[in-house]
């Protein structure tokens, strides 16, 4: 074999090694503790875990998850509490059982028959919530109605349970069981069964998490929960972690040559740079107590911010700073004031203001002076942006009842409603190619004027002229998430935060 091969070779055997985490009994894989075979399948089941793609894959036999003991593949890891289980899942190859299975589940302990919860997709498609809620007991199931969704949500509140599967682009399915007394230490996780331990079954998990949402007596605001930094392909909705912190990062906006992520976390400002994955403090002198309304010029040379100053009593004011850090220049007089956009051209800045009990949009000039009303129906009026050619602005209005997406021409004229469904939708980002909008929609429970921490929330892609709504992803998040234009230059990619605490 000639030199050049065997280099080839042994390159291709390296690249394998480090991109692709293979399973040890017993031994850690990506977020999970452990994967073991429940009940001996006869082939011994395998689990790996890919950089940089983040993906897991587990091949496993097995009989069945049904009767009073389990023969199945388990990856997982140990949680108590109140937790969150998410993937999306993709069979490999055509199979060879109608009733092969996968999921998430929650488990009292490793034994056979042991009491269970699963969030469980067929072969054929069929897709139910199955429980055992003692030792040894046949199942039970939920069936839903939809038929092999890729979007996985399972989520222990208590003794409640709650499974929520979608068909990735759309909202979920819900169903519940209540009053099933798993324990308190549990293993929670992603399983195979190959319903016949004469084959094995290969299946592919990604965007896949597990953490404790917020408990109930969390103050917002004042207590916080951890956040892990995003990317996301909006054509496929798979998501890249970035970065992860026990604090609150929030708000993360592209710069314009792609290298540089800005986020805003405990009042700073902070670069994080894409090739290195470190972080460091954007100097925004005596502005050290901004919230998550920063946005750059089109051209990436300024950032407005809204800090909130002493003399003001804490109410937000908008100022701008050169892109590389310096002294804040103060623009608006008048407060609270916060800053959500430019025009193309660095000459306007877009502002939400609170005047005379009423919020509303504003627009003023990039050397301060007087501002200019551009919105004044009742009720909150938020998230102004500009679209790239400077026809639009785009912004988020609660004057229907509803939080809903508008659009109006630059001096305020033809304000149209571009969403019209019975959900709050908040914060439209246009693309830089001007054909999307994305955006952050939040549940028909939480007040329409009201963009909280910690929520149930979809981020979701229209184009740019109003249709059909997709939803591009299944997070836990909210304020902070996604408050600024988030897309990459390219269009390919929108940058955002998801919450939790994770081990």
């Amino acid at each position: 074999m000639k030199k050049s091969m065997i280099g080839l070779i042994v390159m291709y055997l390296l690249l394998v090694s480090t991109s692709l985490k293979a399973q040890i009994p017993g031994s850690k894989v990506g977020i999970f503790d452990q994967f073991s075979d429940i009940g001996s399948p006869e082939i011994p089941g395998s689990a790996n875990f890919a950089e940089p793609a983040q993906t897991y894959r587990i091949m496993a036999s097995g009989s069945n998850i049904w009767f009073g003991t389990d023969c199945f593949s388990y990856l997982s890891k140990k949680m108590s509490g109140d937790f969150i289980l998410q993937t999306r899942i993709r069979f490999i190859g055509q199979g060879h059982e109608l009733h092969r299975k996968t999921g998430l589940m929650i488990r009292s302990s490793a034994a056979p028959n042991s009491p269970v919860i699963a969030c469980t997709i067929h072969g054929d498609g069929l897709t139910s919530l199955q429980y055992r809620s003692k030792p040894g007991e046949t199942m039970k199931e939920v069936k839903f109605t939809i038929s092999a969704p890729d979007v996985l949500q399972l989520e222990k509140k208590g003794n409640s349970f709650t499974m929520s599967v979608a068909h990735f682009g759309e909202l979920y399915q819900v169903q519940k069981v209540d009053s099933i007394d798993l324990g308190s230490d549990l293993m929670a996780g992603l399983f195979v069964c190959s319903h016949n331990n004469k084959f094995s079954e290969e299946v592919e998990f990604t965007n896949t998490l597990a953490f404790n949402p917020a408990p109930s007596e969390l103050v917002p605001y004042k207590n916080y929960l951890g956040s892990l930094l995003e990317v996301m392909d909006v054509a496929t909705g798979h998501r890249e972690t970035l970065a992860s912190s026990p604090t609150s990062l929030q708000a993360p906006n592209w710069t314009p040559d792609a290298k540089t992520l800005i986020y805003n976390s405990g009042g700073k400002l902070y670069n994080f740079d894409l090739a290195t994955r470190t972080s460091s403090v954007l100097n925004t002198g005596f502005a050290d107590k901004n919230n998550n309304d920063h946005v750059l010029t089109f051209d990436g040379k300024q950032i407005g911010i809204s800090h909130q100053p002493e003399e003001t009593k804490g109410q937000s004011v908008v100022y701008t700073v050169p892109v590389t850090g310096g002294v804040p220049k103060k623009i608006t007089e008048k407060s609270p004031s916060y800053f959500h956009g430019w025009s193309p051209d660095s000459q306007f800045l877009l502002y939400t203001g609170e005047r005379n009990g009423d919020y509303d949009i504003y627009k003023i000039s990039k050397d301060g002076g007087k501002e200019v009303q551009l919105t004044n129906a009742r009720g909150l009026d938020d998230g102004s942006e500009y679209s790239p050619d400077g026809k639009y602005i785009y912004f988020c209005s609660t004057r229907t009842g509803r939080m809903q997406v508008w659009c109006m021409e630059p001096d305020g004229k033809n304000q149209t409603q571009l969403t019209f469904d019975d959900l709050n939708n908040w914060f439209p980002h246009v693309s830089p190619d001007n054909k999307w909008l994305v955006f952050i929609t939040f549940p028909k429970e939480v007040p329409a004027d009201k963009h909280p921490f910690y929520q149930r929330v979809y981020l979701r892609l229209m184009p740019i002229g109003g249709g059909e709504v997709k939803v591009i992803g299944y997070l836990y998040g909210g304020q902070g998430t996604m408050n600024v234009p988030s897309w990459s230059p390219d269009c390919k990619k929108i940058a955002f935060v998801s919450n939790g605490i994770f081990d």
